[in-house]
């Protein structure tokens, strides 16, 4: 975003996120067999094992260990320490953790630093979109993916949704900064604490039984499927939502932004063989492992009241008839009712009116005459909210839980 870098834009979803305006697909929350081929994977080639019963086996041994041996909170305290990615990891660290540590933090062989400059380029042209996708996009539809919404509900951050969203922000923001995965840039640093603190949780969550009576079967959560659906939820249904409003796009930024997520993925721990090699694949991928999965839970709704408090806090302009209209017009009704969006018979068929119109005229592919005046007032919303994201959420520490919510 501006230098739009992402950290207020992903606090009103956190690292999570879902596709919106679906079609009729498979009933909410089925699982159909895992058929993509792991030949359309940066790897090319891989077992196809199904990712929803593969984790993390080198974080989640040596998390579980930290979490036993009552290390985590010396570990969070000397883990504050290290904030770029060309920092040596600081002295003080369990041994074990620290050699899984120096292993994570590597960047996979196939990295392209040509396409990660035109990552940061697509960044700067294309911010204002993105950031409304990801705020009132994919964050307000990580609601509706049932096994997200329990996750962030029951863990240990549930007690406290705004601090955790704000804190699982760091992510989306550093992803997107324009120093991303340079020396300078903190993207690693991000991507290793959050692999840390997802093998914390899978190590946590199946002691609590309010996520076990909700988990619908799963013995143990953020699996690669999980990973992979939030994945999807950011990259893939920003790239469709571009292209359904006919944002220009190079093939050029096109490559980089799918390529800034493929590294990402790699560094949170996801496996080669599930990473899609290119934008065909990774729709092909999002039909089975993102599509099925929307559905409504009591914790999702709760979710979605904050995330809409959230905004709401942030500009009174930005009000909540606004927020309803604008995240059913980028999501659908179908999503919007999985959440609980109002219907705004007075916002919806403006938005759906004025947004194209205004896209059109940022690209210059229209004259300023065509733009309807009352358009504006939705430009002048989003744009604040966007900027209003982008200015706050600044010293967040992503930190290792050591137990989940309280009752």
């Amino acid at each position: 975003m501006d230098e739009l870098s992402r950290r207020r834009m992903l606090i009103t979803g956190g690292a999570l996120g879902a596709l919106g305006a679906l079609g009729a697909a498979t009933p909410a929350g089925a699982r159909p067999l895992w058929t993509w081929a792991p030949s359309g994977s940066v790897a090319g080639k891989g077992a196809g094992l199904d990712p929803e019963w593969v984790w993390d086996e080198e974080a989640d041994p040596v998390l579980a260990a930290v979490i036993e041996r009552g290390d985590t909170a010396k570990a969070n305290e000397v883990l504050r320490k290290w904030t770029r990615n060309d920092q040596p990891l600081p002295a003080g660290l369990p041994a074990d953790l620290r050699d899984f540590m120096e292993r994570a933090r590597q960047l996979p062989s196939w990295t392209d630093r040509r396409k990660l400059d035109a990552a940061a380029q697509f960044t700067k042209k294309k911010g204002i979109y993105a950031g409304a996708l990801y705020g009132l996009g994919s964050g307000l539809m990580s609601t509706a993916i049932p096994r997200e919404a329990r996750a962030v509900y029951y863990s240990k951050g549930g007690a406290d949704m705004k601090d955790r969203i704000a804190k699982t922000a760091q992510l989306g923001y550093d992803v997107g900064d324009l120093d991303a995965y340079q020396p300078q840039g903190g993207m690693i640093v991000t991507a290793v604490k959050t692999r840390l603190v997802h093998a914390a949780v899978r190590h946590l969550l199946p002691q609590s039984p309010g996520w076990s009576q909700t988990s619908g079967g799963q013995t143990i959560p953020i699996s690669q499927a999980d990973i992979m659906v939030t994945w999807h939820s950011l990259s893939t249904f920003v790239m469709r939502k571009l292209i359904d409003w006919r944002v220009p796009v190079s093939s050029t930024e096109s490559d980089g932004f799918l390529h800034v997520w493929q590294v990402t993925a790699h560094m949170l721990g996801v496996q080669d063989e599930y990473i899609p090699a290119s934008w065909n694949e990774a729709n092909a991928q999002a039909a089975q492992v993102l599509d099925p999965r929307l559905a409504a839970t009591p914790e999702g709704k709760e979710l979605t009241d904050v995330l809409l408090d959230i905004v709401a806090e942030l500009d009174a302009g930005l009000t909540r008839p606004l927020i309803n209209a604008f995240g059913r017009y980028t999501l659908g009704d179908r999503t919007g009712d999985l959440i609980g969006l109002d219907r705004e018979p007075f916002w919806q068929p403006l938005i759906a009116a004025a947004w194209p119109l205004l896209v059109a005229f940022r690209e210059g592919l229209i004259p300023l005459p065509l733009v309807p005046q009352a358009a504006w007032a939705v430009e002048e919303a989003i744009r604040k909210f966007v900027l209003l994201f982008l200015a706050e959420g600044r010293g967040i520490h992503l930190e290792i839980p050591d137990t989940n919510r309280p009752s």
